[in-house]
């Protein structure tokens, strides 16, 4: 049976319109964020990241958004940081099947 936990763990479903032989890197990543930050305050919350999941096509934005914060906010600021970003890539690889390269 499918559950939830699975559905949200699958990259496949997780990102649609992404194919998943694209890659882009940290810093195409980095500059993709920026644009959904609402508030120019140089970090990423929940919601400016679950408008990026959602603009892309994700599916349950919401929930993926709240779990990548959780996943790499370590300072528990509830924002995604600059000093935080490789754990948000790290997340965006392993959960949401996007590849990002180091250059």
């Amino acid at each position: 049976a499918i559950t939830l936990v699975k559905l949200l763990q699958t990259p496949a479903m997780a990102i649609r319109g992404i194919p998943s032989s694209r890659e882009m890197t940290v810093d195409d990543f980095k500059n993709w964020l920026k644009q959904f930050d609402t508030d120019n305050d140089g970090r990423i919350s929940r919601g400016e990241l679950r408008e990026a999941i959602r603009r892309r096509g994700g599916w349950f934005s919401g929930l993926k958004a709240g779990r990548a914060v959780r996943h790499a906010d370590r300072d528990n600021s509830g924002f995604v940081d600059e000093s935080e970003i490789e754990n948000l890539v790290a997340f965006a690889q392993k959960t949401l099947g996007m590849k990002v390269t180091a250059w």
